[in-house]
């Protein structure tokens, strides 16, 4: 089980034109929306990661939107481990537990999924939340995470996974996220 008292949302890089043509986008987009909005609800830290948005733009509204108290670290590298900003966050942080969304599954998402395993976080990537211009990539690069060691769980699952009962305020709020 995912421990929820010890963990962070990595999003990666949903930006600009290149978040328009990922395969299954209006899913993707929605599935990133819920679980960034979950996430908030049981109070996960998030680090909001931007490649390059001078060339690529910014993130999507989807998130963004959503994360007006905060600010994205920018990156000129595929991997986020390999940025020392990120690195210095998830130090401060100290998390077991790395949940990675974003794009794309086969480079970016699965490049900082490879170091952070590596690093010996346990790393879960959220499949519903990940995706790459094509459907192969995108089923390849989470073969590949998933080889290595990450686990692969969707929103919903993560979420209720987290949430742990059913019952409360919050437990309502998440469950109106996913309907």
């Amino acid at each position: 089980m995912l421990d929820s008292k010890n963990a962070v949302l990595v999003i990666v890089d949903v930006q600009g034109k290149l978040a328009q043509i990922m395969y299954d986008r209006d899913n993707l987009f929605r599935n990133l929306h819920i679980l960034v909005c979950g996430l908030k609800l049981l109070n996960i830290p998030i680090i909001w990661m931007e490649q390059v948005p001078e060339k690529l733009g910014s993130t999507i509204p989807e998130i963004k939107d959503v994360l007006t108290d905060q600010k994205p670290i920018t990156k000129d590298v595929f991997s986020c481990a390999k940025n020392d900003e990120f690195n210095n966050v998830i130090d401060k942080i100290d998390p077991k537990e790395i949940i990675l969304a974003g794009i794309e599954s086969h480079i970016c998402v699965y490049q900082t999924a490879m170091d952070l395993l590596d690093k010996k976080h346990n790393v879960h990537i959220v499949s519903d939340a990940i995706s790459s211009r094509t459907c192969e990539n995108k089923e390849l690069g989470i073969k590949r995470m998933i080889i290595k060691g990450a686990t692969q769980t969707s929103v919903e699952m993560l979420l209720f996974e987290m949430q742990g009962e059913a019952k409360g305020d919050r437990f309502r709020k998440i469950s109106k996220l996913v309907r």
